[in-house]
């Protein structure tokens, strides 16, 4: 008799085993390239902790990549089904006549920083100083800030400051050592001069709302084909799902910031909170025709100040470039 229910129990597992990997069969995958330590990367491994791609119905799988840039061509070769990036790049590339689309994952943007006995109270203070930018002279957060001090201050940066481009991380080191009066860098690393002390003269957002922008803009998204998203919406649909699941679970749960902590790579319990805090600040709050329009302006502001070297030839936002399906 115990044989028999020995051999019962085997037989049950062994159809609890078969059905298993017959409804993983069944799911459909959604590939998505990311760096390792990117802030993207926390809402993912939330979705695969929570098991949230297997509640909507789909699997999730990472390729970890070592750039952005490896990401985009990762996309572009078909080897990710998605990456993370912004959605002018997206503008630029359709305008070219790929076929890549956008739906957003988080507003954050980078801030002007200061040290906190600093005399800089406004973007008029800036004559004179050296400004640390995170990027390039094209970088768009730069490029806001030379526009909001033109129009409302009559001062060009260009001329009356000493912009200094370099990457995110030295810029952190120069301005924590005095070689710098202030930073505009992105928000993990503006995050992390908050975290020592270092003030905030004006976010990029407030940047934006100055210059006439007054809806929430998203920085970063999801990016795939369109024929990839035609091809397979119901993956799409489930990674959505999962996705908003994932961002509200991290907008509500301190407990899940503490699982995070390795991914992180916060250095200190001030670092942790300030970019726990400016990721849930990020959390895109709608996502409606106000929205997609203020970033279509958004566009028409970038393509004036940085010509074709940032936009390409498309000097309009080029159709297409949000997919439509996603509402907030």
């Amino acid at each position: 008799m115990r044989l028999m229910s020995l051999a019962r129990l085997f037989l049950l597992l062994a159809l609890v085993c078969v059905a298993t990997v017959a409804r993983a069969a069944d799911r459909p995958t959604v590939t998505i390239g990311v760096l390792k330590f990117g802030t993207v990367s926390w809402e993912l491994d939330v979705i695969r902790h929570h098991r949230l791609d297997e509640a909507a119905g789909f699997e999730l799988k990472l390729m970890e990549l070592a750039s952005g840039q490896a990401a985009q061509i990762a996309l572009q070769g078909g080897a990710v089904d998605m990456i993370a990036s912004d959605w002018l790049w997206v503008a630029r590339q359709r305008a070219a006549g790929a076929d890549l689309t956008f739906i957003p994952h988080s507003a954050a943007v980078g801030a002007l920083m200061v040290p906190a006995a600093s005399p800089i109270a406004s973007v008029a203070d800036l004559k004179g100083r050296r400004i640390g930018v995170a990027g390039t002279p094209i970088d768009k957060s730069w490029l806001l800030l030379k526009a909001l001090a033109r129009d409302r201050y009559a001062l060009d940066l260009d001329a009356a400051a000493t912009p200094v481009f370099a990457a995110p991380p030295l810029l952190n080191q120069k301005a924590t050592t005095g070689e710098l009066d202030a930073v505009l860098n992105f928000w993990p690393y503006a995050a992390r001069l908050q975290a020592v002390g270092m003030r905030t003269v004006i976010g990029v957002d407030g940047m934006m709302r100055d210059l006439g922008l007054s809806a929430q803009v998203p920085a970063v998204g999801f990016v795939f084909h369109e024929g990839w998203a035609k091809a397979n919406p119901a993956a799409l649909d489930a990674f959505v799902a999962a996705s908003r699941k994932a961002k509200a679970i991290m907008a509500q749960s301190d407990a899940e910031w503490d699982r995070l902590r390795p991914l992180m790579k916060a250095e200190d319990e001030a670092t942790w909170a300030a970019l726990r805090d400016q990721f849930r600040a990020g959390i895109p709050q709608r996502w409606t025709e106000d929205e997609r329009e203020a970033a279509a302006r958004l566009y028409g502001l970038m393509a004036k100040l940085g010509g074709r070297e940032l936009v390409g030839n498309a000097m309009a936002l080029p159709d297409g470039t949000f997919w439509p399906g996603v509402r907030f």
